[in-house]
């Protein structure tokens, strides 16, 4: 087994679709140590493969050189998405809307004063009424009608009487709290899990929960750091040394004012500066708390919260560099604890691995519970490589407060990569390119991958990355899944829900059942449904 193999990695395989003048081209991360393979069989290179032989030894240096930068680049929808809008369609399906924008058998009348009629009255005028119901805290009656009549010729009738001031069918009013951000109609997974309604009760949670992405780092600060680059052998292939470099960071645009990132910290690098080298825990970051009705971009989840930058695991880039530390158990451990102890209420772990038991994480983990750290986990995508069990997720089964997270397409059936077992416990939405294409996988802002992965086009092309430059991109995995459950986490702690393992019962209790009936091992108690578990609580304003 290669040395990659054993390593931590992101839980997710992810899969970055671009789509350039029509043609679709899928670009796979590592995921457990593994690469997904494009349909043209052809795969995305890992970074320990980019790195397997150095041809002179790697000095592991970096030094912030300018403690400020430019602002980010945005450059808008990267990857075009074709085939039908989801939303709609989507949020009908789980709210289960009818299909009249009214509710049959009832219209609304205000009769004018001193004229009321009778029943019977209006019964010998053909008005198909069969009660008249005076509701309290009203100036106006309901007309309980014959349910096979149609309510807008009804009231268009007692409209033209002298003796009503207005008539109406009673139309159904919807969740009020619909962004404006102009990509949000391409966020179908976030209507799929009622996301719109949960809005109208708690507006994206409050900055005083803090939420801790425990990941490949966050895209959170305009800074330059200075790199050694060695040459490396990949493929075959000689790509030259590119010295002593300086590389320029941003935050990513839509993520909100660099005040609402708390306490970062690099376990890769062993120092305050978690910059995400990779794009992964940028995205994920994204659906958490996506700065939201600002009229840019995206939306995310929890989009008032506090986002605390935990990197624990290592990008190619980092390999390349000479990080002194790769993602590993202890390592992630590490990113646990210091997360709980500077405050995080809420640790989302896009990662994961399969192998032998992670003691280590089991105790950090369960840590994270004792000190009231609710922890969402990927679940794994190697359903379609065997589905071997996971080492990380699988504590969830046994630690309440901690939940073990598959994902679903757009269709809200099981993604063919979701990893399954009895550890799994809730699900949403993750995407699903293979049977549905590049819109059904999940959109958030990260890096544009054009800037970030140089080394792809050979040594002819091969330059410095930069981290400045950003686009919305789609990806898919549990890691895309995962992001929604830590954001409904923190709204129900912004509605007074607090212990790790009620948050989770709260969850499983309300979500939507999917599979066989009860818990299984596709869904575990089935998909998230945000708007049921704030409103089943009792916590509707």
């Amino acid at each position: 087994m290669s040395t990659e193999k054993n390593r931590m990695s992101r839980s997710i395989g992810v899969r970055l679709a671009a789509v350039t003048l029509g043609t679709v081209v899928l670009l796979f991360a590592r995921g457990h140590g593994q690469e997904r393979v494009r349909p043209d069989g052809s795969s995305r290179a890992t970074a320990a493969t980019a790195v397997a032989q150095p041809s002179a030894p790697v000095v592991s240096t970096r030094q912030v050189v300018a403690s400020f930068g430019l602002p980010g680049i945005d450059r808008g929808l990267r990857n075009e998405p074709g085939g039908r809008p989801a939303a709609a369609a989507v949020a009908a399906a789980v709210r289960r809307d009818h299909d009249t924008p009214y509710v049959p058998g009832k219209v609304i009348v205000k009769f004018k004063a001193g004229r009321e009629p009778r029943k019977i009255d209006l019964q010998r005028e053909n008005v198909p009424v069969r009660a008249i119901d005076h509701p309290t805290h009203a100036d106006f009656d309901v007309l309980r009608i014959d349910p096979a009549a149609n309510p807008e010729t009804v009231a268009t009738a007692l409209a033209a009487r002298d003796d009503v001031e207005y008539a109406q069918a009673a139309y159904r009013v919807h969740a009020a709290y619909v962004p404006n951000d102009p990509y949000y109609h391409l966020q179908w997974n976030l209507p799929a899990i009622d996301l719109e309604r949960a809005w109208d009760i708690n507006p994206g949670a409050a900055s005083s929960i803090i939420v801790a992405v425990i990941d490949s780092g966050i895209a959170y600060e305009n800074v330059t750091i200075r790199f050694q680059a060695p040459g490396f052998t990949y493929n075959g292939q000689t790509f030259p040394a590119l010295g002593i470099i300086d590389i320029p960071f941003a935050q990513a645009p839509d993520l909100g004012p660099s005040s609402r990132f708390v306490k970062p910290y690099d376990f890769i690098w062993n120092d305050n500066n978690p910059v995400d080298m990779d794009g992964h825990g940028t995205h994920v970051a994204g659906t958490i708390g996506e700065d939201t009705n600002n009229g840019v971009g995206a939306a995310g989840v929890a989009f008032n919260v506090q986002l605390m930058p935990v990197k624990v695991i290592s990008g190619d880039w980092d390999d390349i560099f000479g990080s002194p530390n790769e993602g590993t158990d202890d390592v992630v451990a590490q990113g646990i604890r210091y997360a709980v102890d500077n405050g995080a209420k809420v640790l989302n772990m896009s990662i994961g691995r399969t192998g032998p038991p992670a003691p280590v994480v089991e105790s950090a983990l369960q840590y994270a519970v004792s000190k009231g750290a609710f922890v969402a986990i990927a679940a794994g995508n190697d359903y379609e490589d065997g589905n071997p069990s996971e080492a990380i997720s699988a504590y969830a089964q046994n630690i309440k407060g901690v939940v073990a997270v598959g994902a679903v397409g757009r269709d809200l059936n099981r993604a063919p990569y979701s990893s399954t077992g009895a550890y799994l416990e809730l699900a949403a939405p993750g995407g699903d390119y293979d049977r549905e294409g590049v819109s059904a996988m999940i959109l958030q802002q990260t890096y544009d991958d054009t800037f970030v992965s140089t080394y792809l086009d050979g040594p002819a092309r091969y330059e410095a990355p930069r981290f400045d430059t950003f686009a919305y991109m789609y990806y898919e995995g549990t890691s895309m899944a995962t992001p929604h459950v830590s954001g409904l986490a923190a709204l129900l702690l912004q509605q007074g829900i607090t212990t790790p393992a009620a948050i989770e019962a709260a969850m499983e209790k309300f979500a939507t059942d999917r599979g066989a009936p009860g818990r299984d091992d596709e869904y575990g108690y089935g998909i998230i449904s945000t708007r049921n578990t704030l409103f089943g609580l009792g916590m509707a304003r």
